[in-house]
């Protein structure tokens, strides 16, 4: 009697959905959708900051600015802070930084400026025009007082860029070091110095008194 021959034995496969159809992408489908669900969302990364823009850097930074060049006996002060703000929006596309940062280029940019005005008076002293008041007509009330600008003008060059630096553009003494490009023990020093005279001129009065 010969022996029935039968084909290769077939092995139970998965389940097919109804009409043949392969159920594994649907399974595979769910569980990706399960696991991208339960996965933690994306958080920026930590010291991410937001662009800046030229509005917001004036809207924060112009009167400190004028303020900055105003104490330092500047004939157009607000003229001088416009061209800051010019070579801010030239180079605001390539500035990365937090705000600290911000404020450290935009006074650089001024300093450098102010370096420009004063070796053009310097050059051009017909060119001169009476100083203008202490306190602009826009300013806030109390913005600057006139005795302190008069005691800050009656400093040295040098020590008088650092209290203004300090303390009007409220720059930490590391970022005012780099500008004036001294020490940060010597810029201490020319401070400790200045706010000395100062408290000496202020306490003393006006001439006269």
């Amino acid at each position: 009697m010969t022996a029935a021959v039968t084909g290769p034995t077939r092995l139970a496969g998965p389940p097919r959905a109804p009409g043949g159809g392969d159920r594994r992408p649907v399974v595979t489908a769910r569980a990706d959708a399960t696991r991208r669900a339960a996965a933690p969302r994306r958080r920026p990364a930590r010291g991410a900051h937001a662009e800046p823009t030229l509005e917001g850097a004036y809207r924060a930074l112009a009167p400190a600015v004028v303020g900055y060049f105003r104490s330092h006996g500047a004939p157009d002060p607000e003229d001088l802070a416009g061209d800051v703000f010019v070579g801010v929006a030239r180079g605001l596309h390539r500035f990365q930084g937090d705000d600290g940062a911000l404020r450290r280029w935009v006074f650089t940019i001024a300093h450098r400026r102010l370096v420009d005005d004063v070796r053009k008076r310097v050059i051009r002293p017909e060119s001169l025009v009476p100083e203008p008041p202490d306190v602009a007509a826009h300013d806030k009330p109390g913005a600057l007082d006139a005795d302190l600008v008069d005691a800050v003008r009656g400093l040295t060059p040098l020590q008088r860029e650092v209290v203004v630096l300090r303390f009007v553009a409220d720059l930490p003494l590391r970022t005012v070091a780099r500008i004036v490009r001294r020490r940060v023990d010597a810029v201490k020093a020319l401070q400790n110095r200045a706010l000395t005279q100062l408290a000496a001129r202020l306490d003393d009065g006006p001439p006269g008194d």
